[in-house]
């Protein structure tokens, strides 16, 4: 499930293999996509950047053109040297950017859009993003600002949601949701009116943390595109790397209570906590 560390690391991975180099070839199975590469052709274009905004990937291109994808849940991008054979059948591409020694390809990427800078800017969706929790720009103090002033507009949503909203605080999925409120000690459906500002500070120091531990370099083997298996704990055993996510019914690492599961919000997402050690207040 592609969160914001995924695409972290997909962004990076891009920027060190085809960051700075010449596309030779471009293919596409989206019918939008090609019709912007009939009218303006990709290859002879350099790849200047590939940054990540969130759960969004941005590619931009010389001549003023950008590619953004976001891989909702089941999209990835793949790297390969050029003649590679792909893991993934043909029929599951959507894109593929092909430079000199490098093929990247996109992989039932269920939205891909063509931007240029100023039409970005218009966009509904990029330029609203909250601060994104894996740039270097981002601080605990911004996103508990991000949190209150939300949380002022909207007293009764519950924290687990809120958490989730991009537009409050970009990066964070639904595994670090559950595990952000469990490490801070907050049951994960308690309305925004009942979190105190320390439980705030708490919630956005453990979410800045675990993401950027999950995206440290050596992390992972090589040029890769995804982190792999995300861990919040310090266990060494890869059956324990998460606290209470996907643990239904198990005990709880802390206190040994059975971890509960219960679908929120309006796309009926699946959260995880430990009634002992998350009470609801």
């Amino acid at each position: 499930m592609p969160e914001g560390d995924t695409i972290y690391w997909a962004a990076r991975a891009l920027q060190r293999t085809i960051g700075g180099k010449v596309v030779t070839g471009f293919e596409t199975g989206l019918a939008k996509l090609a019709r912007v590469d009939d009218d303006s052709p990709l290859v002879g274009r350099v790849v200047e950047k590939v940054e990540s905004r969130g759960k969004w990937l941005l590619i931009y291109f010389s001549g003023d053109l950008i590619l953004v994808t976001h891989m909702l849940m089941s999209g990835s991008w793949h790297l390969y040297r050029v003649g590679e054979k792909w893991k993934m059948g043909r029929s599951r591409m959507r894109v593929v950017i092909r430079t000199e020694d490098w093929e990247a390809v996109a992989f039932n990427v269920p939205i891909a859009e063509f931007y240029t800078a100023r039409s970005l800017e218009r966009s509904s969706q990029v330029p609203k993003l909250g601060p994104d929790i894996l740039s270097d720009e981002f601080t605990v103090e911004g996103g508990v600002a991000r949190l209150t002033a939300y949380g002022r507009e909207n007293p009764n949503a519950e924290i687990g949601v809120v958490l989730l909203n991009q537009r409050v605080m970009a990066g964070l999925g639904n595994v670090y949701k559950s595990e952000v409120a469990f490490a801070a000690g907050v049951n994960p459906f308690r309305a925004m009116r009942t979190i105190t500002e320390r439980e705030m500070e708490r919630m956005v120091d453990f979410a800045q943390r675990y993401m950027k531990a999950n995206v440290a370099e050596g992390t992972g083997a090589g040029i890769v595109t995804t982190s792999g298996n995300r861990q919040t704990t310090h266990a060494m055993n890869r059956e324990e790397r998460l606290w209470v996510y996907r643990r239904q019914g198990q005990e709880c690492r802390r206190c040994g209570v059975a971890v509960m599961m219960r679908k929120q919000g309006v796309q009926v997402r699946s959260t995880y906590w430990c009634p002992e050690c998350q009470p609801m207040r």
